[in-house]
């Protein structure tokens, strides 16, 4: 056969196999918000519900992540689509100068609050691994996050991306392990499917399985890391948009069903292990139960997971901050200026020594309530032809996003009644 024919014959086999490469290769935005759904407060949202309720709370942790995975592809389209991220379409919109700093200010402070989570559950980290007291782990694990966002400012996103997948490939590896050891009761997980709660502290905690899984800074985010990630590339080397969404929905489904294995991961390595074990609501006492009952070599890997976390999503969490603040009040302040002053809530609270755990799990809350600002406005604007133009929300979408705001709307409500209550 002539070699032109040979070479031409063999054409047909190269593409498919560089267009998988090319499309491969854009993956990863979805990957770096997911660290949100990693984050130490979802480690003590989880850990506490399976400690506390077993089973029970298992659908809970499948619906959040179902609904994530909707809310993460539309903050991703609308960056894709329009260039800009969520905070900066709702500068643009929103015209009076005092709503958009009320905004700003719900939003700022959720941000904090996410600060609040990833910085405890580092510090609690470093406690654990080397005993470092929890104020000096805070400033650690705070100055690591200042070395990953100059990463990402000086290196681009794309290195931005391999360092926070990295720590997500820990993350897998340190909360997974102990399933392998101890899995759990299959007819109890099975149980855990039914749509139920036992009492108020129970939708408590599914309030904030769901604040740690729908996060509102991880909405802005994605917007904002999709805009940086395909902005910076050549437009000629980019594919068309619409190529680009079908290859975010696989980013996001990858993103999702790892965030999702590991929360899961976690409630059902409480229920089957920490159910009744007396000191189990906190990390400490978690981590104490997993040393002694599955050995100290699955208690470690516990250990660097939740360091990792922290790290991974603290930096996360910080980029997205500075995006709020860029977007909504289009003030741009040095990274390093920025984090200092988001860092002392944290510091603070670890300073007079107010328990790491429950400051966790109370953060998880403050960010289920600031899901609607970020949620309603995103269904909002991605149904909108003339904000996405023919790339706008299928009607089916649209009634999905609303239905799933719906239910996070009047499962907070039901929250601050029952506390209001006392019931």
């Amino acid at each position: 056969m002539p070699k032109s024919v040979m070479a031409a014959s063999a054409l047909p086999a190269r593409r498919p196999a560089r267009s998988l490469w090319r499309s491969a290769w854009l993956l990863g935005p979805a990957l770096v918000a997911g660290v949100a759904y990693l984050d130490p407060g979802n480690v003590a949202s989880n850990m506490t519900a399976g400690a506390r309720y077993g089973y029970l709370l298992v659908w809970v942790v499948i619906a959040g992540n179902v609904m994530a995975w909707l809310i993460q592809y539309l903050s991703a389209k609308l960056g894709i689509v329009t260039g800009r991220s969520l905070p900066e379409v709702l500068g643009t919109r929103i015209r009076n100068r005092w709503a958009r700093r009320a905004y700003w200010l719900q939003a700022e402070l959720v941000a904090m609050a996410t600060d609040i989570a990833e910085v405890l559950g580092g510090a609690v980290a470093l406690n654990l691994l080397f005993g470092i007291p929890l104020l000096l782990g805070g400033i650690i694990t705070g100055a690591v996050s200042i070395v990953l966002l100059a990463v990402q400012t000086r290196r681009g996103p794309r290195h931005f991306e391999f360092v926070i997948i990295g720590l997500m490939a820990i993350i897998v590896i340190g909360f997974i392990a102990g399933l392998f050891v101890a899995p759990p009761d299959p007819a109890g997980v099975v149980g855990g499917l039914l749509p139920r709660f036992a009492d108020s502290g129970s939708v408590l905690l599914a309030a904030s399985i769901l604040g740690a899984t729908v996060m509102p800074h991880a909405i802005y985010a994605h917007s904002a890391l999709t805009r940086d990630r395909f902005g910076s590339e050549e437009g000629s080397r980019l594919p068309s948009i619409r190529m680009l969404l079908t290859i975010t929905r696989w980013d996001v489904t990858i993103a999702m069903v790892i965030a999702g294995s590991v929360n899961l991961a976690i409630l059902l390595l409480a229920a089957a292990n920490l159910a009744g074990v007396e000191g189990t609501d906190s990390l400490e006492g978690a981590h104490a139960a997993i040393n002694s009952s599955l050995g100290p070599i699955i208690g470690t890997l516990f250990a660097i997971g939740l360091l990792a976390s922290g790290l991974a999503s603290t930096s996360v969490g910080a980029y997205a901050g500075a995006e709020i603040m860029h977007g909504l009040l289009t003030v741009r302040v040095p990274a390093l200026a920025r984090r200092l002053v988001t860092l002392i809530p944290a510091l603070v609270i670890l300073g007079v020594g107010f328990d790491p755990t429950l400051a966790l799990v109370l953060s998880q809350v403050v960010l289920s309530f600031g899901i609607p600002f970020a949620l309603v406005p995103l269904v909002a604007l991605t149904a909108q032809r003339r904000t996405l133009g023919e790339h706008a929300n299928r009607r089916v979408t649209t009634v999905l996003g609303i239905v799933f705001a719906t239910l996070l709307i009047t499962l907070n409500a039901v929250l601050l009644w029952l506390v209001a209550t006392g019931g």
